[in-house]
């Protein structure tokens, strides 16, 4: 039988997913699952973006421009002058998701075996990239005692070698729900510098910040226009993740010109994902107000239900709508799966994602479950108290 790529037998299993058929098999035997292992919203789509795809009067459905349509990215323009950012038209590739933004970045910048360095616990996704590109992650350790801050400096430079290309942030995180300060970003501004390596900023959850903290776009630091990607998207934003529609950013012409090669030889992003995104940026400013004052309750039941549990623990993050949490358990994967193939609690379990999915570093993460808190409050209510009575019995427990 001819072989599969090495590429692909390298490509790692998503965390997030893997644990899918035991999720799948628990429903069978008729439990209720409750889902934070995935960040899919289930706040309503703006209706004006449905709608928008429901009125498309176009006889043929063409391809878009490689680049995404003009008025698309006119449009996201206004957008990002509101929150405080200037670009131009031409400095914007529309892109497949986020996911498509960022694979095109590691293409057009890095070449094989060269390294990105990226905090983690991070996207356990950018691992996939990395391989899809052969591109080699750096990791550099950011821990649950801290409140995943960003590493000091001496960290990075470390990490820095002649192959490294580029840092990679999420900001807010994913996983951590972390959210950068723009101290922190300004130590980011230092060592691209410093080093001439590219800065890539993954800003999808720019709404999402918490108590009136404020989100400081990587394009807003001084002196490294050449030097920044921004990765964007309207998945989470607009609660519209299948329209698959993100964006790729940067003030560096040549490094714009060459990424469009990329975003040629896949001919053009969704013509219905743009009609919908395009909508979706006409939401009142109380929509967004709306979102986060919603998520910030969420995120307060998960935090609140975890710190109550005896021997678990959890930082309160500012920013995403995920949470990384400390439990007293043995092995995060163990656990996740035990909750899908041996405990209910009156017909219901929670379906969680192992952190250490979520790092690089073999051995990290082991006692750590990313939660994503898109489930209305009652039921995550609900779901604390049955990850708060599962612990009480679970075989590994190490308390």
């Amino acid at each position: 039988m001819p072989s599969i790529s090495q590429k692909a037998k390298n490509m790692p299993a998503s965390p997030i997913r893997k644990l899918v058929p035991f999720s799948d098999a628990a429903k069978e035997r008729g439990v209720e699952v409750f889902h934070l292992n995935i960040g899919q919203p289930d706040i309503e789509t703006p209706q004006l973006a449905l709608e928008a795809v429901r009125n498309y009067t176009e006889k043929v459905v063409k391809y878009s421009p490689s680049q995404g349509t003009l008025s698309y990215r006119k449009k996201l323009c206004e957008y990002y002058e509101k929150v405080g950012v200037k670009v131009k038209p031409e400095e914007m590739i529309i892109t497949t998701g986020g996911s498509e933004a960022l694979l095109m970045s590691f293409l057009t910048i890095m070449d094989p075996d060269d390294e990105v360095i990226i905090p983690e616990p991070f996207y356990a996704n950018y691992n996939g990239f990395a391989k899809n590109v052969g591109v080699n992650v750096k990791p550099i350790y950011s821990s649950i005692e801290t409140g995943f801050a960003l590493p000091d400096i001496s960290e990075f430079e470390k990490a820095i070698t002649p192959r490294t290309k580029a840092i990679l942030i999420c900001n807010p995180n994913n996983p951590t729900g972390y959210l950068y300060s723009k101290e922190e970003m300004e130590t980011l501004r230092q060592i691209v510098l410093k080093y001439d390596i590219f800065l890539i900023s993954d800003e999808v959850y720019r709404e999402f910040c918490y108590e009136k903290a404020k989100h400081y776009s990587a394009l807003n630091l001084e002196g490294i226009d050449d030097h920044v990607i921004l990765i964007d998207s309207a998945s989470k934003r607009f609660s519209a993740c299948g329209i698959r529609i993100g964006r790729m950013i940067t003030r560096n012409k040549e490094l714009i010109d060459a990424a469009m090669k990329f975003a040629q030889a896949r001919l053009s992003p969704p013509t219905f994902g743009q009609v919908a995104g395009e909508a979706a940026l006409d939401c009142p400013q109380s929509y967004y107000d709306d979102i986060v004052k919603e998520y910030q309750s969420r995120r307060d039941v998960c935090i609140d239900g975890i710190n109550k549990i005896e021997g678990a623990y959890c930082p309160t993050p500012k920013g995403a709508f995920y949470i990384v949490a400390h439990l007293p358990i043995d092995d995060g994967e163990k656990f996740c799966k035990w909750m899908l193939t041996d405990y209910n609690y009156n017909g219901k379990t929670v379906m969680m994602a192992p952190a250490s999915g979520f790092y690089s570093t073999e051995g990290r993460g082991t006692q750590e479950v990313r939660i994503s808190y898109c489930l209305k409050k009652e039921d995550l209510e609900e779901a604390m108290n049955i990850l708060k009575e599962a612990l009480k019995v679970y075989p590994g427990r190490t308390l």
